[in-house]
């Protein structure tokens, strides 16, 4: 038997390379603003890297951090924040040894129309000042900032 009426695929959107660079400038000055060396990551909707940068005096522990946070973020399309409070429910505490998994804020999913487009992923300030730098980042190119 062949089924012949089913979509086969779809069409997925994703960041741009223009505007993952215009993240990383965007998220680099909010964090001089913020008073932080950080390292930044984007990726595209599937979590792979599209972009990236790292003060020279950011931590080397930053880089994989960063990475992880925009991955996870894309994952889910849920900020890196929100990820402790899930984790503490007994349902689903098994994710918080997923090895990319990243449960503190600095990380937001790019979204637009929508539809997640990518993650973005700071590190180098404690966690407050890497989400608002990843926010402030987000707002000044136009893109929603999820809670």
């Amino acid at each position: 038997m062949q089924i012949t009426n089913i979509n086969k695929s779809f069409a997925a959107a994703s960041i741009t390379h223009d505007a993952a660079n215009a993240l990383i400038i965007a998220a680099s000055a909010a964090a001089r603003d913020i008073g932080i060396d950080v390292t930044i990551a984007v990726t595209d909707h599937a979590g792979h890297l599209k972009a990236f940068e790292r003060a020279d005096s950011a931590a080397f522990l930053t880089v994989d951090v960063a990475i992880d946070k925009a991955w996870t973020a894309a994952s889910f399309g849920l900020p890196t924040h929100t990820w402790t409070a899930i984790i503490s429910s007994d349902v689903v505490a098994q994710l918080a040894h997923r090895p990319r998994l990243v449960a503190v804020g600095g990380g937001c999913p790019i979204i637009e129309n929508g539809k997640v487009i990518g993650g973005i992923g700071i590190s180098g300030g404690n966690a407050l000042q890497d989400q608002q730098a990843a926010e402030i980042a987000l707002a000044a190119l136009g893109f929603d900032v999820k809670a």
